[in-house]
């Protein structure tokens, strides 16, 4: 299989300095490396060209955040298999082989995550993917070793492979098929949580996603957007909901926005309460977003099949406030 891992760069020259080199290093599936550069206006590209000159580089005309600009890049890329990887990951000697040899043996699973694991804590598992993602009847998503902010010390308890729900867009695998059969990811959501909506959509198309512990990479996170950044704040609550909307069952979908809605204003209380009223706002102008957009996100929904495979008996929300179950494995 051809393979193709793209680096979506914004001004992230500390960043390739750091991590291209284990990238280029430990490529044994020699697999074509590309910077897919999002309009940066630092010397980044220019480094990459001087020092790696068999890294391919791919021009982006605008800063589109996360969504457009992989679907712009990969529309230039030619592969069988696309591994989407933040520039802010490093790589382990072995991470590829496992990952390919998954794609090769099981022609249905169509995107595979790795074991994320924090690059400043190493023995603890990262926010943005863990062990790999679920989403609760609410459509929360979580992980295994990372419920809310409580993150597991990684103890080989997810060394294995595993179906999931969705997998991380730090180290993103999928096929590229699958990827264009799927219009790629939705680019109104810019940045954070379109791969779990793209991941909702693949499954809704009868694909499987996977997990494959034997993988490690080690993810720095909030390279982009600090998770004290209000606009983060801001596109997770609302691009949270824009998943719920367009691809929760018709059966529950009256009822699981309502229950939202009402939870991100109790969200909004508690950030108020912790003296940072800027993310009490954030998460207003994040509903405020939603309802602009709402008869277009209808649109979407209308255009999509779906089906009842999420979890729609579990409320982490539930289980993590009230009960104190921190860990993945005391979820019911």
């Amino acid at each position: 299989m051809k393979t193709a891992i793209v680096i979506l760069n914004w001004n992230g020259k500390q960043l390739l300095e750091q991590f291209l080199p284990a990238i280029v290093s430990y490529n044994q599936e020699n697999a074509d490396i590309y910077v897919a550069d999002n309009a940066s206006t630092d010397d980044s590209i220019t480094y990459v060209q001087k020092y790696f000159p068999t890294v391919k580089i791919v021009i982006n005309k605008e800063n589109g955040g996360y969504a457009k600009g992989y679907n712009d890049a990969l529309q230039q890329i030619e592969a069988d298999i696309y591994c989407l990887i933040n520039s802010d990951i490093e790589v382990t000697k072995n991470w590829l082989t496992p990952i390919l040899n998954v794609f090769r043996e099981e022609e249905n699973t169509a995107i595979i995550q790795p074991k994320l694991l924090d690059y400043k804590n190493k023995n603890k598992f990262e926010y943005a993917g863990a062990g790999g993602g679920f989403v609760d009847f609410f459509g929360y998503p979580y992980c295994r070793g990372r419920v809310f902010n409580s993150l597991e010390t990684d103890n080989g308890q997810f060394n294995d492979i595993t179906e999931i729900f969705w997998a991380s867009g730090a180290c993103f695998f999928i096929r590229s098929d699958v990827f264009h059969k799927l219009k790629g990811f939705d680019e109104d959501y810019f940045a954070h949580q379109e791969e779990i909506d793209l991941c909702w959509r693949t499954q809704n198309e009868g694909y499987t996603i996977k997990y494959v512990g034997a993988s490690t990479v080690y993810h720095v996170g909030g390279a982009t957007l600090q998770e004290s950044n209000p606009h983060k704040t801001y596109l997770n609550f609302r691009n949270s909901l824009f998943t719920v909307l367009k691809n929760v069952p018709k059966q529950y979908i009256f009822q699981t926005i309502f229950a939202r809605l009402v939870l991100d204003g109790i969200a909004g209380i508690k950030f108020a309460f912790e003296l940072r009223p800027v993310h009490t706002l954030s998460i207003l102008k994040a509903h405020a977003s939603f309802y602009k957009n709402l008869r277009k996100f209808i649109k979407k929904r209308r255009q999509l099949q779906r089906k009842s495979d999420y979890n729609i008996h579990t409320s982490i929300v539930w289980q993590y406030f009230l009960l104190g179950r921190k860990k993945f494995k005391q979820l019911r």
